[in-house]
């Protein structure tokens, strides 16, 4: 068409299909991001929870009144004797602590810093999840017991961190 000088006039079409793309592209992220937070907030509850077989087992050691006073009689020179089981939950606990900072720092950390969102992203909220059920499967293991299984399971979480990072820098 021409205007009011006589010139053609150009009337560039909108690029809709790269429009709807990136829309679709930045949803799916959000849902990837989405499933790396949900694992993060898992990990954390985990943490929190795995607390509770040992304290419930220090209640019925303890009795209920020495329980809630929190000091047993000579305590801390002798501390009545937990059950093996309850040990061992207790040192899962703490191992999940100890292991959280460094999850939490390298998760935060790589989400920010992929390179290549579509595959970094992915492979994050995949490592994610695997962290996560493995120490779920490490804190089973652990409590119950169960010979030989315990530092694998622990290894898978251990590298499961070392790939979060290593799909972020790579």
């Amino acid at each position: 068409m021409d205007n009011k000088n006589g010139a053609l006039n150009i009337v560039k079409e909108p690029d809709l299909t790269h429009t709807w793309l990136s829309e679709k592209f930045i949803q799916w992220s959000k849902s990837i991001m989405n499933d790396i937070y949900l694992y993060l907030v898992l990990s954390g509850v985990l943490t929190l929870l795995l607390w509770t077989p040992y304290i419930v087992a220090r209640l019925f050691v303890w009795g209920p009144l020495t329980f809630i006073n929190n000091y047993p009689e000579d305590f801390p020179k002798e501390i009545p004797e937990q059950p093996l089981w309850a040990e061992r939950a207790q040192r899962a606990h703490l191992n999940m602590v100890e292991t959280m900072p460094a999850f939490i720092a390298v998760v935060i950390g790589s989400s920010f810093l992929v390179s290549d969102a579509n595959q970094g992203i992915t492979a994050i909220a995949s490592w994610c999840a695997v962290f996560f059920w493995a120490r779920v499967a490490h804190a089973v293991v652990y409590i119950l017991g169960i010979p030989f299984l315990r530092t694998p399971v622990y290894l898978i979480s251990w590298f499961s961190i070392l790939a979060i990072a290593a799909s972020a820098i790579l």
